[in-house]
């Protein structure tokens, strides 16, 4: 039984994790209706910021995390405007297309100015070990990632869903014209949406290069992970991305525990399974362009 629960406290951690690395996808896929597989790219941006300041030049973790997000969102601003911004009325084949050649270009980048050896964050010694609670092994570093996920998956449904911004967003996607009309700035909304996805991909990535590692191949190595939660949980939500967020990585943990020659296949397992039974993800709805 402790075993049970130490390995489903990490799968709640790890699905926290590809949350927060995956939300911001969810964001633009779902509600800016633009496909950008160069999102892992933003995350590798926001692990490498924060690895940078923590292990070369001495600076407090946790002052590394807000710098992981703004850089990342720098990054997303300066693309946004200069290239993103000119693809969001093309097919989903052409914005495919010019994601994924970011993603190889960012990948021989970081190759050439980082090298390719795989890099971990150095962590506060408070945050190393584990919490022993009624026999049940709970990592510290992986309890402070839930909180901090929990935290920013609640404040971005409050925000999408209570706030003056996300009625602005939810209209400057449904009908452009029509929001530009009543006076909302479309670009402005577009560009601010897109640099705060971003953002959470870099402070995703910070948080997840003591588990994961970072190297120049992170954002092709999890790309995959990223489009299986937007797709289980539908891309119409937060909410959807939230829960199979939460399922894929507790199934992913067990699976490697429990099985783990074919440990992982269970994630892939678990897609198919879901998809065979709700086709548009599990809060999804069919989606028109």
């Amino acid at each position: 039984m402790t075993s049970l629960f130490t390995n489903l406290f990490d799968g709640v951690a790890y699905g926290m994790l590809l949350f927060v690395l995956a939300c911001g996808l969810a964001v633009t896929l779902g509600l800016m209706n633009f496909v950008n597989l160069a999102h892992g790219a933003f995350a590798m941006a926001g692990g490498y910021v924060c690895a940078v300041l923590v292990n070369r030049y001495g600076w407090p973790f946790f002052a590394g995390l807000p710098l992981a997000f703004a850089s990342s969102a720098l990054i997303g601003v300066v693309l946004e405007r200069s290239l993103y911004r000119h693809l969001y009325s093309r097919s989903h084949l052409d914005q495919v297309l010019f994601s994924v050649g970011l993603v190889f270009m960012s990948v021989a980048s970081v190759d050439y100015i980082m090298g390719s050896s795989r890099v971990f964050i150095t962590i506060p010694q408070a945050l190393e070990g584990q919490i022993d609670f009624f026999g049940v092994g709970i990592g510290r570093y992986r309890l402070m990632i839930i909180v901090i996920c929990g935290f920013l998956t609640l404040a971005l449904q409050l925000v999408l869903a209570r706030t003056r911004f996300g009625s602005r967003l939810r209209a400057a996607v449904d009908d452009p014209r029509a929001a530009s009309g009543l006076g909302i700035n479309v670009p402005q909304v577009f560009a601010f949406t897109f640099a705060f996805g971003c953002g959470l991909a870099g402070l995703g990535g910070a948080l997840s290069a003591e588990i994961l590692g970072l190297d120049p191949y992170f954002p092709l190595k999890f790309m995959i992970y990223f489009l299986i939660v937007v797709t289980v949980g539908g891309s119409s939500s937060i909410t959807g991305p939230f829960l199979a967020s939460l399922l894929l990585g507790i199934g992913d943990v067990a699976g490697k525990y429990y099985v783990p020659k074919m440990g992982p296949f269970v994630i892939y397992t678990m897609m198919i399974v879901i998809l065979i039974w709700r086709p548009n993800g599990l809060f999804g709805r069919t989606a028109a362009r």
